[in-house]
């Protein structure tokens, strides 16, 4: 049915119109008593897809990736569609409108995306107002999300740091884990933060930050990821492993939209990234051992997909792109599917 729908209508829509529609659908439906708790009983993950992870049981391995929910405004409905977990942003310090439209497009012959955002969001302390208002109902604490921040476009890079900073203060004190994103193609320079160099005192900054904002809070330390690109050289991967294995962050993201093709501005995700993405997890494990959060992301369309990273090493797996193209039931299918091929709790330490 969705099929069909997507075929005859929405394809046939500006991709981000279609993409603000669908979501202020899923949020009005959300509202409605009673449909969060009918959706949840129809679409959560069976038992047996529970894991541990970051000090939480999560009901499932698969969420939903950063850039979907860019300012945390519906983190209920999104998780009441069977996404185990969501993470939201990317979220700046401050609020930017993002690049010029048209900003998004559908490469439907790959079942990809191609998109050049700019990091549009509200900014963090309005993102901070909603986790805060998420976290204070019972049912919003029981919630796991992860928090992805940038770098405002206007902050220079050697004002960074602080930028990122800005951002782990307000946020960290509603986060599960916290992601710094490093590696996004559309924010001018910002992937040259991924030199151990520049990355850094970013990681140093951000870990301060976000200890500072939970130390009265009885809160033990927010887990903290770097986010980071397919196009990085293998070389590349292992320092900023070793940099993460220094530093004692929770682990690693892998991987962001690639430059790498000749389709037209903005970083590809979907279909495309899948085989490079398996390679940067699966090095990223060998790297950083066996206690590392390892969070796979790039390419998964179906179970299989997310199974694969998960024998390549990733302890949780994110999709985005597969959304698009496989509709509200999606991430239910991919969670209940990788239950009946998972033991019935697996535990990795943060």
């Amino acid at each position: 049915m969705y099929r069909l729908l997507f075929d005859l209508v929405l394809r046939r829509l500006d991709p981000e119109r279609a993409h603000e529609r669908a979501f202020t659908a899923m949020r009005t439906a959300a509202a409605a008593p009673g449909v969060p708790a009918l959706a949840r009983r129809l679409l959560a993950p069976p038992a047996g897809a529970r894991v541990q992870v970051f000090g939480r049981e999560l009901p499932g391995p698969f969420g939903l990736a950063a850039g979907f929910d860019k300012d945390a405004r519906g983190v209920r409905a999104l998780t009441a569609l069977g996404f185990a977990f969501v993470e939201v942003g990317t979220i700046t310090a401050r609020a930017q409108p993002g690049n010029e439209r048209p900003r998004l497009w559908r490469e439907v012959d790959q079942r990809a995306v191609r998109n050049r955002m700019g990091f549009n969001n509200a900014g963090a302390p309005a993102a901070a107002e909603r986790l805060r208002a998420l976290r204070a109902t019972p049912a919003g604490r029981r919630l796991v999300v992860g928090v992805n921040i940038g770098k405002t476009r206007s902050t220079p890079a050697e004002a960074a740091p602080g930028d990122y900073a800005t951002s782990a203060r307000l946020l960290a004190p509603y986060a599960d884990y916290l992601v710094v994103n490093v590696s996004s193609p559309n924010t001018p320079g910002l992937r040259d933060l991924q030199s151990v160099a520049a990355l850094r005192p970013i990681l140093v900054a951000v870990r301060s930050a976000a200890d500072e904002a939970t130390a009265g809070r009885g809160r033990p330390p927010v887990p903290l990821l770097v986010k980071i690109a397919p196009d990085l050289s293998d070389d590349d991967v292992d320092a900023v492993a070793d940099l993460a294995r220094e530093l004692g962050l929770a682990g690693v993201v892998a991987v962001n939209t690639t430059i790498g093709h000749a389709l037209g501005p903005g970083g590809l995700s979907g279909p495309p990234l899948l085989g490079r993405g398996l390679q940067v997890v699966g090095r990223l494990r060998r790297r950083l051992g066996a206690d590392a959060v390892v969070i796979g992301v790039g390419g998964i369309t179906t179970a299989d997909d997310a199974r694969a990273y998960l024998h390549a090493g990733a302890t949780l797996v994110q999709g985005y792109t597969g959304f698009v193209y496989g509709g509200p039931l999606w991430a239910a299918r991919i969670n209940r599917a990788l239950a009946t091929a998972a033991p019935a709790t697996t535990e990795v330490a943060a």
